[in-house]
């Protein structure tokens, strides 16, 4: 007797490896993914955000920006990392800002990212398909070890540490390959109006914005997807 068919859910997710909370979202959204367990065939693409697409290639220090970007003052800088930190570390991943923890240009690692996602085969799942490997794998290079990632050999050795051919992106990185299929896509996500990350597009219409707790996505998704598919 054959299985029923798994409905399949598309995720999109527009983010930007520099921000703090789009990896905490998407470990949020880890745990909907496990609640669906059996129930949902979530497939995951990421697509590219630049936060700071002016940040020169030497990078600037991450106190300094977020004081001067958002005109905090150092101490409420230090209360919103700590709070970070914590947050992250409840959900097991850790955020090591040192005194020289800079925020970086991430266009080159949505290069990579891109090349990753043409990569895919159309039955990989989320929890182990490239693209997904690759992200996690950046965000822990520049949160975690404080990497950086506008570096084309931290790059390169960040794509081979997920199984992707490191001399493959190292051509990449030294040509212009793919820089203007991210600027397309940064383009279209403008114009549906994303202006902040993450943002979580379920079944290629349902607008999730926000590191959101999984109650939230669970809700939508039950009210929204598998009640339409009763």
């Amino acid at each position: 007797m054959t299985e029923p068919r798994v409905p399949r859910l598309s995720v999109d997710i527009v983010s930007d490896v520099m921000c703090p909370w789009c990896i905490i979202g998407w470990l949020k959204f880890g745990k909907v993914i496990d609640h669906f367990a059996g129930q949902l065939d979530f497939r995951v693409q990421w697509h590219p955000f630049e936060l700071n697409p002016d940040m020169p290639p030497e990078g600037e220090d991450a106190a300094s920006h977020v004081m001067r970007k958002y005109g905090i003052s150092a101490e409420q800088s230090r209360a919103n990392t700590g709070r970070l930190a914590g947050i992250a570390a409840d959900l097991g991943f850790a955020f090591n800002r040192g005194p020289t923890f800079r925020m970086r240009n991430s266009f080159d690692a949505h290069r990579l990212l891109t090349w990753a996602g043409a990569l895919e085969e159309p039955e990989q799942a989320a929890a182990t398909g490239v693209q997904t490997a690759l992200k996690l794998a950046l965000f822990a290079a520049h949160f975690t070890d404080n990497g950086d990632v506008s570096d084309h050999g931290v790059l390169a050795d960040v794509a081979a540490s997920v199984g992707l051919d490191r001399t493959r992106a190292a051509a990449i990185l030294a040509s212009g390959e793919f820089g203007e299929m991210v600027r397309t896509e940064e383009a279209y996500w403008a114009d549906q109006n994303i202006t902040g990350v993450p943002a979580f597009i379920l079944g290629g219409r349902m607008l999730v914005p926000g590191a959101q707790d999984p109650e939230v996505f669970i809700r939508v998704i039950e009210n929204k997807v598998l009640a339409a598919a009763a």
